[in-house]
């Protein structure tokens, strides 16, 4: 399982399009794995067959383990006519007798792979106990890290999420059996197991006489959850609880904004959208008030223990995007340093590869304000919540006609509401309204972003 992205832990297997005992040229896709927020392909790393599928479809698996094997075996050198590929692609029913000839009365010494000697080394395997899966049982490196892996306690088994949903839901993982790779405990079969608790513990309640009413209606059935779903439950719950949230909330005249959007896709020769601008403003608004570009951290890196605020260099704008698999928040990096035009193409590209599935882990990360717009839903005013690290999230509502005063006469002038969510404890609230004034002026006057 390839690790893409340094915040990228585990895998799921989402198809293979290869089987077993079929010959894979270098390049060519192999399986389609998802990440988090992603869905990607894996290309074959080299030409051979596939004798092996190690994990099957569905199957979440911790980033570097293994999950097939591909045989590049060669041909003796008396069959010089022969291509590569077709040496290879011939040897498919080869490599499938290997593993189940029948052996001679005197055992020959099993070969060890120099990577797989070493590991034993450093792990203390005794070799002579590893069952090797290689050709005439050699003994290979992830035979060894298997091994290794068996001998440890359950919770050094278990994938990353699950040892932190099991920590989160009081599942002891020593009284789990895993059901991934080499008995690897899952998220899986800690869901399952809570899932157990939650009704014994119902039906112990019933035996003592519990007064809880049931249900009068039980539910149609039951959802679970994707897996970019889940993340996204479990880091709002936290950024909510984490971060005192303050919210402010202001409305600009958004006619001269409405002009400047047609005015300047003419000039491009293509419609652009109102989150282009918005990058754009903010971008801007970033800059002059750097205070907002901003993350709190528990610890100095000269002072370990004591909390502040790390102002960044870089402003990368987020923009929330409403994806099948849910909600997506695409990192445009540098956007104060960028022209109109190039936000333009980059944020369209970069919303279609996050609706499409195909935008990777790195373009999730490290942004340093959001955008969320909900106008298209004819929302008006709401309350995001901040995506942490960052400091603080702007919430756009919907264009719609209102009446205003405007030289002592009540007229009809498009007006925008904005929503400005802080992390209270990296700023204040006056520093904060300037910001967020500061983003209405640019609204109202958005040729101002030209000086």
């Amino acid at each position: 399982m390839p690790k893409v992205g340094l915040t990228m832990t585990e895998g799921v297997i989402a198809q293979w399009h290869k089987r077993e005992g079929d010959f894979v040229r270098k390049g060519e896709r192999l399986f389609t794995f998802e990440t988090e927020k992603s869905t990607l392909d894996y290309e074959a790393p080299e030409s051979g067959v596939l004798v092996r599928i190690l994990v099957p479809e569905g199957q979440t698996v911790p980033c570097l383990t293994p999950v097939a094997q591909i045989e590049a075996q060669r041909i003796a050198a008396d069959s010089p006519t022969s291509t590569p590929d077709a040496q290879l692609a011939g040897e498919a029913s080869a490599v499938r007798r290997a593993g189940t000839s029948s052996s001679s009365s005197e055992q020959p010494r099993r070969p060890v792979s120099p990577r797989a000697r070493l590991r034993a080394g450093e792990l203390g395997v005794d070799l002579a106990q590893v069952a090797g899966s290689g050709p005439d049982g050699a003994v290979r490196e992830r035979d060894v890290l298997s091994f290794a892996q068996s001998r440890q306690p359950k919770t050094l088994r278990a994938t990353p999420i699950a040892q932190r949903m099991a920590a989160e839901l009081g599942v002891d993982l020593s009284s789990l059996a895993g059901s991934g790779p080499e008995g690897r405990i899952t998220r899986e079969d800690v869901e399952r197991a809570a899932r157990g608790q939650r009704v014994a513990g119902g039906e112990r309640r019933e035996e003592i006489g519990a007064t809880q009413p049931a249900l009068q209606s039980p539910p149609a059935d039951y959802q679970p959850l994707s897996t970019a779903r889940r993340i996204t439950a479990q880091r709002l719950a936290a950024n909510a609880q984490i971060a005192p949230h303050v919210t402010l909330f202001t409305e600009a005249d958004a006619a001269h904004f409405v002009i400047a959007r047609e005015q300047i896709g003419a000039e491009l020769g293509e419609k652009i959208s109102y989150n282009t601008l918005l990058v754009a403003i903010c971008a801007r608004a970033l800059r002059e008030h750097p205070y907002m570009n901003a993350s709190w951290v528990d610890s100095l890196p000269d002072d370990p223990g004591q909390p502040g605020v790390a102002r960044h260099s870089g402003i990368h704008i987020g923009l929330a995007v409403d994806t099948p698999r849910g909600l997506l928040v695409p990192v445009l990096r540098d956007a104060d340093a960028k022209p109109l035009a190039q936000i333009h193409h980059e944020l369209n590209q970069l919303v279609a590869r996050t609706l499409e599935g195909q935008v990777s882990p790195d373009e999730l990360r490290d942004g340093t304000f959001t955008i969320t717009n909900l106008g298209m839903f004819e929302v008006d005013g709401f309350t995001p919540i901040i995506n942490l690290p960052q400091a603080a999230i702007l919430g756009v509502g919907r264009i719609a006609k209102k009446a205003v005063a405007a030289d002592d006469a009540i007229v009809a002038r498009p007006v925008v509401t904005l929503s400005l969510s802080f992390d209270h404890r990296v700023v204040d609230g006056a520093p904060a309204a300037r910001f967020l004034q500061r983003i209405k002026q640019l609204i109202e006057r958005p040729f101002a972003l030209m000086v």
